[in-house]
């Protein structure tokens, strides 16, 4: 077995050799780095099994009318787009002066944020992991102060790591483990600031159960929540891809999901305006489904009947 002492040094040192790997990656032109996370996509999906049965898994739930060889394609293409996110991502340092080129943000987007702006309570941007979701850092010249909820890894290097990218971007990172996470976001929404939160995914947080490509998925409740709390706006903000290509970029699309801020049943707007945002982001998946990713077992987390009957009451 062993000893704490090594297990604490071979995770300083898999850390350090990460951060090694970042910061020479960053040396690349987005280029470069585009297409090597391309190939490492393709690459992963000749020999990561387990990924393949995930994301195989995933699709028979959501497209079980398409054939497994078009679920298949679809799956080798969020991979290659998965890898291309990461390339992007490393190498921006080297082209973050042209983000407004790379990442458009067309008129009607920056006028929906730019109204909620303008009623002072704040904001809750609901993303998730579509297309490039830290391209969705574009939004924050609009809005600030800006900050987005993250789970912390497993080294602090590379949190530090995270949390300087973010904010290189106007982007504060509330880690949700550190006990001031709370009082700041008390803060940020005092300031009628942005917050970030993902939802979707099926993680070990305060979640409802919500109808999502048919079946009733797990889904974190924080933004319904901190909506209904401070009578923030709620806009669902997806990043997805003008084309193929290095230079293509993106195109930011933005949501605005009304509530009642005074509800009857709190627990069931909360419930409702879940479903809501849980219904867009997967509008704009099947839009677009090669930009997620189905290697998350988004419905790994089954309801048990007496969660599912409300919960399907409650969104009709």
């Amino acid at each position: 077995m062993q000893s704490p002492r090594f297990k604490r040094w071979k995770r300083a040192a898999r850390a350090a050799v990460l951060r090694f790997l970042v910061r020479l990656l960053m040396l690349l032109p987005l280029r470069v780095a585009f297409t090597a996370g391309a190939a490492l996509g393709r690459v992963g999906w000749l020999l990561a099994p387990r990924v393949r049965r995930q994301m195989r898994a995933s699709l028979a739930l959501a497209f079980p009318e398409l054939p497994p060889e078009e679920r298949d394609a679809i799956a080798r293409e969020s991979l290659v787009n998965l890898g291309k996110t990461a390339g992007e991502a490393i190498s921006m340092r080297r082209w973050a002066n042209r983000l407004d080129d790379y990442v458009e943000a067309p008129p009607e987007t920056v006028a929906v944020v730019q109204r909620a702006w303008d009623r002072r309570k704040g904001i809750i941007f609901v993303l998730g992991h579509i297309g490039n979701w830290e391209l969705t850092r574009r939004l924050s010249r609009y809005v600030q102060p800006n900050a987005a909820i993250a789970k912390r890894s497993w080294h602090p290097s590379l949190d530090a790591l995270s949390e300087r990218f973010r904010a290189e971007g106007g982007v504060q990172t509330f880690f949700r483990e550190d006990p001031s996470t709370g009082r700041a976001m008390l803060r940020l929404f005092k300031q009628g600031g942005a917050l970030g939160i993902l939802i979707d995914q099926d993680t070990n947080v305060q979640s409802v159960f919500v109808p999502f490509f048919g079946r009733l998925a797990a889904t974190p409740r924080a933004a319904a929540d901190f909506a209904l709390r401070f009578d923030a706006t709620v806009l669902v903000v997806t990043c997805h891809r003008r084309g193929p290509g290095a230079s293509d970029g993106h195109r930011l699309e933005v949501t605005e999901v009304p509530f009642d801020p005074a509800p009857a049943d709190r627990e069931a707007e909360a419930v409702r305006l879940t479903a809501a945002c849980a219904a867009v982001q997967e509008a704009a998946i099947r839009r677009y489904p090669t930009e997620w990713v189905w290697m998350h077992q988004r419905w790994k987390t089954r309801p048990t009947s007496e969660q599912a009957a409300p919960a399907l009451e409650q969104v009709r």
